[in-house]
């Protein structure tokens, strides 16, 4: 009688273990599903703030363009003072708008971007001194950040610092120096036009 208690009491023991083990492992099933649709919703929101941030950026670009192209030089003053400052204000605004998507990077990865980083600003900082040779290094630079074969020379030492770059670090550095390379060729060619409209046109001090 005994022996057959013993024998029931523990297969209620198992019974009630082996119900556990299912109710631990669905919930487990549950916080999986429901991570993996986390981490979907996570990069979604990465892909959405980086787009965010590359807006941010041409806007930038684009309101630093009319600022210093030339059809706002060939307006008189008082509408360009107005236009100036419009343009300053909506930069602020601009600039006011914080957006930033952090990396993870390992040790080896924080270096090269700081390498490489540095090297850009070395660039810029001589840039204004012989433009025509800023312009070939930066093409050497971005000729580094692209996958297809370039009719520029490549900066070997870059290249290899990009590549250790993080992947999201490359696309960064690869849209900076586009954006370096745009500003450069749009500065020259306002200067070009002012140059030529100074032996061509004579100057004009107010509003027909």
């Amino acid at each position: 009688m005994a022996q057959a208690k013993i024998q029931a009491r523990m297969g209620e023991s198992s019974t009630a273990k082996f119900n556990r083990t299912l109710s631990m492992a669905a919930r487990s099933g549950r916080l999986v599903e429901s991570l993996d649709q986390l981490e979907v919703r996570v990069e979604a929101l990465r892909d959405a703030a980086a787009a965010m941030e590359q807006e941010r950026e041409c806007i930038l670009e684009t309101i630093q363009s009319i600022q210093t192209g030339q059809e706002m030089r060939n307006i008189c003053a008082g509408e360009t003072q107005e236009l100036e400052l419009t343009a300053s204000r909506l930069m602020g605004r601009t600039l006011s708008v914080e957006i930033s998507v952090g990396t993870i990077r390992s040790s080896q990865q924080d270096e090269a971007l700081r390498r490489a980083t540095s090297i850009i600003d070395e660039l810029l900082k001589g840039l204004l001194d012989d433009v025509d040779s800023g312009r070939k290094r930066l093409m050497a630079l971005h000729a580094a950040c692209v996958a297809e074969a370039s009719t520029v020379p490549v900066d070997q030492k870059f290249q290899a610092l990009v590549i250790g770059c993080a992947l999201e670090d490359q696309k960064k550095i690869k849209r900076r120096l586009e954006t370096l390379l745009r500003n450069v060729d749009n500065a020259e060619k306002s200067i070009k036009m002012v140059d030529h409209q100074k032996l061509e046109e004579p100057k004009s001090n107010g509003c027909q």
